[in-house]
């Protein structure tokens, strides 16, 4: 009996230590919010989000697993699925078909949406977390009357560099164009920030719609892929980058934080001709079948708790005011994140006339269509086909002479005949 009840005891002891953790997930919420959510009525319905890739929280490495946070409160299930570009989001958008309750697009893609009537008022009232969104970032130039939108991230493009590989420190993204860094640079797979980078190098607004300023940014980028070949990429970025292999890459601040964790020998700058400065918003598109579970996700990204985990998971500057103030955050005071860059200017919505003439320069600078050497190259053969030209000509001038003089003296042979 003495052995029976010793065991008990001793199983009670080993149960008392072991990790409450063990037999139950983590709770990161206060009863209130708990039964928020619980009360919401959402269960049983899907909420479909749309977002860039690697832009959420997602569990790994003891970060917060935000998807599965969310549907544990709720009892709602979450398709997520990813796009890498704002032009990819649109076009699955307007090719029908689809249903999302959540996008998160940048400015100017908001902007053109917009203008579009593609996206849906949203009820503040089921969004009381945008008492957390800075008034900084409410009502900017894409919602001025702050009607359908709730910032998620800030931030701006920037030139990283491998301290290895790099002789000086660069200030310019003239080093872009630099040949002797040729097969060792890493630009935008995107045209709008690819043309932003030579826009800035020759001065002009981002958002022209004159067709010359489009021709001679398209000439300049041309001109890089004939010096440099650079690579083109998005985020693919990281793992090159992080291997140590190129020298140069552009992308976004956030990211460069990241990838300097994983590799030292990198270093980054803010380029003196200016750069674009972005910011990610939170969407309800007109395709919704849940607006009532796309407020609630909305909603759920800006509690404190998920806002730190998000920001300090892809690294970039929250608009949830919370976490800039938060001290514990690894990212507080972080330069690269929360520095106020004054040389910068944000990408509007352009006509579709200036769109499709951006994009067919791009196809064209990739293709090398516009590049000096296919230039030079045709050059040499509207040169050989004018000389080709002339000297038929010359061969033909020459035939109508002589067949003129033959006929001159036959003519004369037969009057003295």
């Amino acid at each position: 009996m003495k052995k029976i009840i010793t065991l008990i005891l001793s199983l009670i002891l080993a149960l008392c230590a072991f990790p409450l953790s063990a037999f139950a997930d983590d709770n990161y919420f206060d009863k209130d919010t708990i039964e928020y959510y619980k009360n919401l009525g959402l269960q049983g319905t899907t909420v479909n989000v749309y977002n860039w890739g690697e832009y959420i929280s997602d569990g790994s490495e003891g970060s917060m697993d935000v998807v599965k946070e969310f549907e544990k409160l709720t009892g709602c299930k979450v398709n997520y699925t990813n796009y890498e570009s704002n032009e990819n989001m649109y076009s699955k958008l307007t090719g029908g078909g689809v249903s999302y309750d959540v996008i998160v697009p940048s400015d100017y893609m908001i902007d053109k949406l917009i203008n579009e009537n593609m996206l849906l008022e949203l009820d503040y009232n089921n969004i009381p977390n945008m008492k957390y969104v800075d008034k900084k970032f409410q009502k900017l130039f894409y919602d001025p009357e702050q009607k359908y939108t709730v910032c998620y991230n800030v931030g701006t493009t920037i030139l990283i560099y491998n301290k290895k590989l790099v002789k000086e420190e660069p200030k310019s993204w003239d080093v872009l164009w630099d040949e002797q860094y040729k097969g060792k640079v890493l630009m935008f797979n995107n045209p709008r920030d690819a043309f932003a980078i030579a826009q800035a190098r020759l001065g002009i607004d981002f958002n022209s719609t004159n067709e010359q300023d489009w021709v001679r940014a398209a000439e300049l980028l041309s001109e890089q892929k004939d010096k440099v070949n650079p690579v083109y990429v998005m985020d693919e970025v990281f793992n090159l980058m992080e291997s140590g292999e190129y020298a140069f890459a552009t992308y976004y601040a956030g990211d460069y934080v990241l990838m300097e964790e994983n590799n030292s020998d990198l270093g980054y700058c803010i380029p003196e001709e200016g750069v674009n400065a972005f910011y990610d918003a939170f969407c309800i598109p007109k395709c919704s079948k849940n607006k009532a579970g796309g407020e609630a996700f909305i909603n759920f990204m800006q509690e404190p708790e998920v806002a730190l985990a998000n920001s300090e998971f892809i690294y970039y500057r929250s608009a949830n005011y919370t976490v800039e103030q938060n001290k514990e955050s690894s990212l507080y005071g972080n330069p690269a994140i929360y520095s106020n860059v004054k040389n910068v200017q944000y990408f509007k919505n352009l006509p579709q006339s200036t769109n499709e003439l951006e994009n067919r320069l791009w196809t064209e600078v990739k293709s090398g269509q516009l590049s000096i050497d296919s230039k030079r190259q045709d050059k040499k053969i509207y040169t050989q086909c004018a000389v080709l030209g002339a000297a038929v000509i010359v061969v033909i001038t020459i035939k109508i002479i002589n067949n003129s003089k033959k006929k001159k003296e036959q003519d004369l042979s037969d009057l003295y005949d």
